[in-house]
């Protein structure tokens, strides 16, 4: 038993005779002088240890140093740089024997680091950088031997190596005098453990945070977290990461992250990475989640970056999306140059909910960064995207309500400009291919476009489409250099088929035909109330082989021309519609009105010219349409009038446009069905003297009038 006492005996009195020889022996203040020569040298900033270095011996056997402080140069808001409350530092016992402190790890507990940049652009760092250099070149070989255990050497021959660092509690300040932005980063851990070169480590972080900024209602503030392996050449000319595991969250009382998280395999230069990230949380007011990967690829100058199958998957919920929830799908690749300042962008899919698209675009960076782009999609339903559907008919619903409660609508809201100062900073440059598009309820095929926004003005210099069986082409620009914007357009529309477009676009099936129309319009402003008061230029239309629908003119005539006689209608209805062969006329719009004086429309019956104006601000009709008989009606459902034929019947269109009302102006008929008779019979009588003609002239005059 005694010899067993005396075994275990032995080990601890060596111990315990060494520890004591070390205290006795070495006094760790030496180090003092070492540790503040070798900062002065490597930042050109005074460091400040306050008391004595003293051994420690719980957890471990070490130092502590009291509070330290690297001291900021004049002129700065804050007199330390970095402080610290408390540094531990553990030891090996044995290599001090030989002058060789070899450190554990070093904990700093409670440190703050205060980076500022003053007003006039000076930063407390660059009295570091300008140390840096000012070091004189060393080789690589001087390097490689200096750094073999991560050491310095002082002139007392100690060397120096360092396993690991703890920090804990600590505080980040960064301040921009010339910007107002201030950030703070406080708990901050770090744990880096079993560090030696060319070998991995496990590095772990944590960090809570707050950003403020001029003019800014609320403190961003954020927390961040994750681990990394990595590894340092002897060197320091190559490292790498991997196993990297990033987790944060944000909130600045409008937008809310819950959880925003990286993975990375892998990072090395020159080498294919893969990561992949997720994102969870609110922003302005919709509910976000995504996620997505990459392989990416840097090379080691860091001059070229390459990011292959990237992917995403989102789905964004919110009140103010057209469609909710939003789904997100994304595949692409991207090419970046640095040295060129040069994008590469090639979009393999991108869909949100039924619409998909496919291209390629490219970014020139400069001070207005230059996009070209085309981009195709096999189908694009802008009113289901858009949810214009529901919108109508809610409209509608809203309109109906109103009515039967018999309550006025409420006053229109102030009309502002819309806001185009961005298109000032742009230079973009496109095409876009769609084979099926529908936008306003009007079905297209076939659409083709081309268009340039640059530094104001944005100009369509191409548009064509299959449009019911027809065609239309089409050219505008935009300038909104000034406010209000200005515009101009020119439409061409070649064949198209006017009923099945109506019905679908304005839910009008008034108008039957084959429509060839040219439009060329400019205006001023895109308020509502702006474009149509500022809206100027021509319209005309040419229609073949149609008919008005909901105006049987010729049973119209028949009924009245009957009724004036003192008699009844025949009582046959016939179709409710006028045909024509065709139709022609041009329209002129100038401030609000839109009017003619040349409309045209022929058929085997009826001669039509027509004159007048509408007001699309009041939305209103008044025209007066002359129709002459030249047929004998049977062909429009009803008896021949053989006795109004070459009399031109005035017909008066008057009232709201969505429900006109029609009119026949006899008084005038009977004038010319009078004088037509009358020059029927002179003619039938032989009367040839002009008094004699005169005077029955008058007699006509005096009974009508």
């Amino acid at each position: 038993m005694k010899k067993l006492l005396l075994i275990l005996a032995i080990p601890i009195l060596v111990i315990i005779v060494a520890i004591t020889a070390l205290v006795v022996f070495v006094n760790p203040n030496q180090f003092k002088p070492m540790i503040t020569e070798q900062v002065q040298t490597q930042t050109g900033l005074e460091l400040e240890i306050n008391g004595d270095i003293s051994w420690q011996f719980f957890p471990s056997l070490g130092f502590e140093l009291g509070e330290t402080k690297l001291k900021n140069p004049q002129g700065f808001n804050n007199p330390n740089l970095f402080s610290v409350t408390q540094v531990g530092v553990s030891i090996a016992v044995m290599p001090i024997l030989d002058k060789t402190l070899e450190i554990g790890s070093v904990t700093l507990d409670g440190a703050q680091v205060y980076l500022e940049t003053l007003a006039d652009g000076r930063s407390n760092l660059d009295a570091i950088t300008a140390a840096k250099e000012a070091t004189p070149e060393t080789t690589t070989q001087d390097v490689a031997t200096q750094t073999q255990d991560v050491s310095a050497t002082s002139a007392d021959g100690w060397k120096i190596s360092l396993s690991g660092v703890t920090v804990s509690n600590a505080l980040l300040e960064i301040s921009d005098a010339q910007t107002g932005a201030l950030t703070k980063l406080y708990d901050v851990g770090l744990t880096v453990s079993e560090f030696a070169a060319d070998q991995w480590t496990t590095a772990k972080f944590s960090v809570k945070g707050a950003m403020e900024a001029k003019g800014q209602a609320a403190t961003q503030q954020f927390t961040a977290n994750g681990t990394a392996d990595f590894t340092l050449s002897q060197d320091f000319s190559r490292y790498a990461l991997r196993n990297i595991e990033f987790d944060a969250t944000f909130n600045d009382g409008v937008n809310k992250i819950d959880s925003a998280q990286l993975k990375l395999d892998t990072f090395e230069f020159d080498k294919v990475n893969n990561i992949s990230f997720a994102l969870q949380g609110i922003v302005a007011d919709m509910a976000l989640n995504a996620s997505g990967s990459t392989a990416f690829e840097i090379d080691k100058a860091m001059t070229r970056l390459t990011l292959n199958a990237l992917t995403l998957d989102a789905a964004v919920e919110g009140e103010a999306l057209p469609q909710s929830p939003m789904k997100v799908g994304m595949a692409s690749n991207l090419e970046f140059d640095l040295k060129k300042q040069f994008l590469d962008f090639v979009l393999q899919k991108l869909t949100v909910n039924n619409i998909a698209l496919d291209g390629k675009a490219t970014v020139q960076l400069a001070d207005i960064p230059q996009v070209r782009f085309s981009l195709h999609s096999p189908n694009i339903d802008l009113d289901e995207f858009l949810g214009l559907a529901q919108s109508q008919e809610a409209a509608k619903q809203e309109d109906k309500t109103a009515a039967g409660s018999g309550s006025e609508k409420p006053a229109n809201a102030v009309e502002v400009e819309p806001d185009l100062s961005a298109l000032k900073g742009l230079d973009v440059k496109g095409s876009i291919t769609i084979d099926k598009f529908k936008a306003a309820n009007a079905h297209m095929q076939a659409v083709k476009t081309q268009f340039y926004v640059n530094r104001g003005v944005a100009e369509l210099t191409s548009f064509s489409s299959n449009l019911y069986q027809g065609s239309i082409t089409a050219k505008a620009k935009l300038d909104a250099r000034k406010s209000p914007a200005s515009y101009s357009a020119v439409k061409k529309i070649k064949g198209v088929k006017v009923q099945p477009l109506l019905k679908d676009v304005a839910g009008n099936d008034k108008l039957e035909g084959t429509g060839n129309i040219d439009v060329n319009i400019t205006g001023k402003s895109l308020t509502q109330t702006g474009i149509k008061k500022n809206l100027k230029g021509t319209i005309k239309i040419n229609f073949e082989d149609g008919a008005v629908n909901g105006i049987n003119v010729a049973q119209m005539i028949r009924d009245n021309y009957a009724r004036f006689k003192g008699q009844s209608p025949d009582g046959k209805q016939g179709p409710q519609k006028t045909d024509f062969s065709a139709m022609t006329a041009t329209l002129t719009l100038n401030k609000g009105v839109v009017s003619t004086n040349n409309m045209k429309a022929e058929s085997p019956l009826l001669r039509i010219n027509g004159e007048g104006s509408a007001n699309y601000i009041d939305e209103t009709v008044d025209f007066l349409v002359r129709t002459s008989v030249v047929g004998t009606l049977e062909g429009q459902g009803g008896q021949s009038i053989t006795e109004l034929r070459d009399v031109t019947i005035p017909i008066k269109v008057t009232g709201a446009w969505t429900q006109p009302q029609f009119a026949l102006v006899f008084d005038d008929v009977l004038k010319q069905k009078a004088q037509k008779e009358v020059e029927r019979a002179t003619e039938r009588l032989g009367i040839k003297d002009e008094k004699t003609k005169k005077a029955v002239d008058g007699l006509l005059k005096g009974l009508f009038n």
